[in-house]
């Protein structure tokens, strides 16, 4: 994995907390954007943790262009695929959830407890990617809902319905759980499904709605107003 951040004191924490984990090896650093895509070009990553705000380009603009449909067709073609996790210590809400709208596999708070950024970081590795039920919900909630114009707020909300209204009644409560943060193993025991039939439903999911990951599964329900 690799940490992009610009501030050298947290990469440093973020080293020492991820080395400690037997199964995780971080193979690069990083303290801007175009530092970023150089090392990720380089060492080839599955994770990389992306720091928001950094001089010359910041997480956002460098995880779009890391995660741009060229680059991933690219990786995927290697069975490559990159995974990136958004830092962020709350105060960014807009620039966040862009990044998830990007592509980005979820975000983390800076001040992560040890024990969970490493659970975090092996989740996402295993393609699991973050969504807290609470931090998650309501960062998405608070973008959906306010910062932007009336008029935008309908054009999403008649767009979030259009795309699920192609998903089948099971499909759209699978849906409607992951914007409730609920993890594979939660929506096995809610809806009374095995894990291999949630993850079907989930792919199926993401095929439908033409998503990335979990997290734009969930932009598309808190837009859609189910949540």
């Amino acid at each position: 994995m690799a940490i992009v951040d610009d501030d050298a004191l947290v990469r440093a924490g973020l080293r020492m907390i991820l080395g400690g984990a037997t199964d995780l090896e971080v193979v690069a650093e990083a303290g801007d954007g175009l530092e970023a895509e150089r090392v990720v070009h380089e060492h080839r990553p599955d994770v990389v943790l992306m720091d928001i705000r950094m001089p010359r380009r910041d997480g956002l603009e460098t995880t779009r262009s890391l995660l741009a449909e060229e680059a991933r067709a690219v990786r995927d073609a290697r069975g490559d695929d990159l995974k990136v996790i958004v830092l962020t210590t709350f105060d960014a809400d807009d620039m966040v959830v862009q990044a998830l709208r990007a592509g980005a596999h979820g975000f983390l708070l800076k001040d992560t407890e040890p024990r969970r950024l490493v659970e975090a970081v092996r989740l996402v590795a295993a393609g699991e990617p973050i969504l807290s039920p609470s931090v998650t919900a309501a960062l998405i909630t608070h973008v959906a809902t306010g910062g932007g114009a009336d008029v935008e707020g309908h054009r999403r909300r008649s767009e979030a319905e259009t795309r699920l209204a192609t998903l089948t009644d099971r499909e759209r409560e699978v849906a409607h759980a992951i914007g409730r943060g609920l993890s594979n193993a939660d929506i096995s025991r809610e809806l009374h499904l095995s894990v291999p039939t949630v993850k079907a439903h989930v792919s199926r999911v993401l095929d439908k709605l033409g998503a990335d990951n979990r997290v734009q599964i969930a932009i598309v329900v808190h837009d859609a107003g189910l949540t």
